[in-house]
């Protein structure tokens, strides 16, 4: 009987897990949850959140703002 592909894809990915589990130096937390709340790097990583975010909130209004004026320019009584 053949193996599916998402087998060995899983027997990869706990094999990886099993690496990093054996090396926890590597698995530091970043400045915001391990370190100094005031360093460059946490205040660096707030912006980008707040960057990120906007892009996604301007992304998602031009969706609706798109869809809200084709639904104006369709005709009302279009049975």
């Amino acid at each position: 009987m053949k193996r599916s592909g998402g087998m060995n894809l899983k027997r990869f990915a706990a094999g990886v897990a099993a690496v990093l589990a054996a090396r926890p130096v590597a698995l530091h937390a970043c400045s915001v949850c391990y370190g100094d709340p005031d360093s460059g790097m946490s205040k660096g990583l707030g912006w980008g959140i707040v960057v990120l975010l906007g892009v996604v909130v301007m992304v998602l209004g031009g969706i609706t703002t798109f869809f809200v004026y084709i639904a104006k320019k369709s005709p009302a009584d279009k049975v």
